[in-house]
């Protein structure tokens, strides 16, 4: 069935999909749920390659529109399992929860469902990076308690020494430091400076506008100019 769902999950528009075990990462009213099915969406190009010193209106809505696909493909993918007899829960694609201990949060973090199948790793910007695509994707993920041959996860920063994002960061957000499984968010960024930051500059753009910047800097995924021969 793994190969049956990920044929399904890519003809709805998924462009990369990994199955992973999350046994031990998720709360009590979820933990029966313990695979966690990760796909991203990846974003166009020439949108993120238009980002330069602020989002653009552009990215503004691409950043959305690429929410509610993402929502659509959950949705799907999770009546898929269902009508199989699984149990399914589709996290939304980008909700914050703000709950008083731990604010700028989701039901379930979805770059945890990333990393735990081996989607990518969390880069400096906070953000989930693959090999493929760099950070220039949107993640979506589906928990159930059917049981697949899980992916192998990744447990550590394939950043190295790069600075770019926490260098091009405009609300000094980002500490610089590479990620391990385990480690604290707050250790990797200050999410209430970012939010301010982009609360404070960028309202003319749109109500909940993210910046990009980071990820259009980011050498992973990083646009290739073509050579006419």
């Amino acid at each position: 069935m793994k190969s049956e769902l990920i044929d399904f999950l890519k003809s709805l528009g998924a462009s990369k999909i990994r199955i992973g075990n999350l046994e031990g990462h998720l709360p009590e009213h979820l933990k029966d749920l313990k695979t966690g099915i990760s796909f991203c969406i990846r974003l166009q190009d020439r949108v993120i390659e238009e980002i330069e010193d602020k989002p653009t209106f552009t990215y503004f809505h691409h950043y959305r529109s690429v929410n509610s696909l993402i929502d659509h493909i959950s949705l799907r993918g999770a009546m898929f399992l269902q009508d199989k007899g699984y149990d399914c829960y589709p996290i939304p694609a980008s909700q914050s929860i703000r709950d008083k201990s731990y604010y700028y949060s989701g039901i379930f973090q979805h770059r945890t469902a990333a990393t735990r199948s081996g989607l990518g790793w969390i880069g400096k910007n906070n953000c989930l990076v693959t090999k493929e695509f760099g950070p220039r994707i949107r993640l979506g993920t589906i928990l159930t308690d059917a049981v697949f041959e899980y992916d192998e996860p990744i447990n550590e920063s394939l950043c190295g020494d790069c600075m770019v994002c926490v260098d091009s960061c405009p609300a000094l957000a980002l500490k610089g430091e590479n990620w391990k499984v385990g480690m604290d968010r707050e250790l990797i960024t200050d999410p209430k400076a970012c939010s301010d930051h982009m609360s404070h500059h960028y309202k003319d753009i749109g109500r909940g506008v993210v910046c990009g910047i980071c990820i259009n800097r980011c050498p992973f995924g990083k646009k290739k100019k073509k050579i006419n021969t």
